[in-house]
């Protein structure tokens, strides 16, 4: 979900799946992944700040194997999305969009699934994370080929490294830039969920995009009216009057948007009598 704002204005901007044909598990692993394609459509669609829909773009044409769009980000110019089959172990490509025209600009074709990515306009560099936030994939876009775009020519990352937390898996990121707080990193918010059949922690993490080292970790246990961690899904985040700001919208077809800001100077954060300091 990508929030913009301008002139008192609001607009919301959510990746959506539209699912014709439902994927089938297999039982065990058929070549390197665990179910079938399904079929469906890719969409992003337009919000204002009532919860009005006042746009929907289909981004994937009928019959594409790639249909499940992921994350999104905005980088000030274009929304960056990866649209993948909806399967891990598969495939996916990465595509820029206009946010005033909806539409897409294939930059690169990647195999593996991709849910979730982040643009560095300082370096150009974009990260995405493939099937649960598992593994970040880095791509240099000052060095891509120049069929890059072309289907059926796959770029290869210029790194992948392991998540190595399992905390949650992440479902949506936002960049947050290069932190003197963290020695100029490119760092991102990273927000997800962990699934274990009835139980479903929420939570959220500031996570360096080019190692996936977590340096900061949050669970988040508020839930939706219908039980959903507010954290599934899409979210967005501001900085208001000096504080941090989550949107989150986690249900299915008929969703509620939650905002929530983050009470700064917890009590229990530093003194105490026990332990040592």
């Amino acid at each position: 979900m990508v929030r913009l704002a301008s002139g008192g204005i609001e607009r919301y901007i959510v990746s959506a799946g539209e699912y014709t044909v439902p994927t089938v598990h297999y039982i065990g692993s058929l070549n390197g992944t665990d179910r079938t394609a399904g079929a469906g459509f890719g969409h992003l669609i337009v919000f204002s700040g009532n919860g009005s829909r006042i746009a929907d773009a289909t981004l994937t044409p009928q019959g594409a194997i790639e249909y499940h769009n992921g994350g999104i980000d905005f980088d000030g110019e274009h929304i960056w999305c990866t649209i993948a089959q909806y399967r891990p172990d598969t495939t996916a490509y990465v595509a820029r969009v206009n946010p005033a025209t909806l539409v897409p600009q294939t930059v690169l074709h990647i195999k593996d699934h991709e849910g979730g990515i982040v643009h560095d306009t300082l370096t150009n560099k974009i990260w995405t994370l493939n099937w649960g936030g598992r593994n970040a994939s880095t791509f240099n876009l000052n060095d891509l080929p120049s069929n890059a775009a072309d289907a059926g020519i796959f770029t290869w990352p210029q790194s992948v490294v392991r998540n190595p937390s399992y905390f949650v898996d992440y479902q949506d990121c936002k960049f947050l830039g290069h932190s003197r707080s963290y020695h100029w990193r490119p760092v991102m918010l990273c927000s997800g969920v962990w699934n274990a059949g009835a139980f479903n922690l929420g939570g959220i993490a500031l996570v360096v995009a080019e190692t996936m080292l977590p340096l900061a970790e949050v669970p988040v246990e508020m839930t939706s009216a219908a039980g959903w961690p507010v954290t599934q899904n899409p979210v967005e985040v501001a900085v208001v009057d000096g504080k941090l700001r989550m949107y989150w919208l986690p249900e299915q077809h008929n969703s509620t948007l939650f905002v929530y800001e983050a009470e700064p100077g917890s009590p229990f954060e530093y003194g105490g009598t026990g332990g040592l300091y």
